[in-house]
């Protein structure tokens, strides 16, 4: 039975599956690659004789990424004063709160994030498209997590990149001449969307 293009859908016994053709197949391993080289490479893995708890409590970084992207992939876990459960809560306060959490979870959080994007990566390149460039792509396991959390990821950064909100995303794509550079991350960013609901669904 032929997949619906663009979408995933459920598999029997569990998991999902999409067909995709070599031009879906490249973009996708290219934004997972480039996400990659984003995230960074990660703590140092811990010497053979190095002490298994000290490495489980090794301290991260304590203040926020500068770049736009990394900060919305890695956010301060405490918000504004007004924030929900914040409120009269003093802004150097919260930030301390913020300061001590990332300490302690950013490297954790970045290698889930490296292990999500890897994950794309090395199923995309397990794909054998068929003689009309299209494969059909499996997902079983704790891959679909693997993918959702990529894709959320992903679109993430190109929102950052694009100065964009959920609120501005579909009208953003049709105020945009043809020529605009930045017409094709849009309709990536659009495209991705459209991945993550329809895998969302599935699950």
């Amino acid at each position: 039975m032929g997949r619906s293009a663009g979408m995933f859908e459920s598999l029997k016994g569990g998991g999902a599956a999409i067909a995709l053709d070599e031009i879906e197949i490249s973009i996708l391993r290219s934004l997972a690659v480039q996400l990659l080289e984003l995230i960074g490479p990660g703590a140092p893995e811990p010497a053979a004789d190095a002490d298994p708890l000290a490495a489980l409590f090794a301290e991260g970084p304590s203040e926020p990424p500068s770049d736009p992207a990394l900060a919305r992939l890695f956010p301060d876990a405490y918000g504004a004063p007004d924030g929900a459960g914040d409120a009269g809560v003093d802004p150097e306060e919260l930030a301390a709160r913020s300061a001590e959490f990332r300490r302690f979870t950013e490297n954790d959080l970045r290698t889930r994030k490296r292990e999500d994007a890897l994950a794309v990566v090395r199923s995309l390149d397990a794909l054998s498209p068929g003689g009309d460039g299209a494969a059909v792509l499996e997902l079983t396991g704790e891959e679909p997590l693997r993918w959702l959390g990529a894709l959320n990821d992903l679109r993430l950064t190109i929102a950052a990149r694009l100065e964009i909100t959920e609120d501005d995303e579909s009208a953003l794509l049709f105020r945009l001449p043809d020529d605009d550079p930045r017409k094709p991350m849009v309709m990536a960013y659009l495209w991705l969307g459209g991945l993550q609901e329809t895998l969302i669904e599935t699950l």
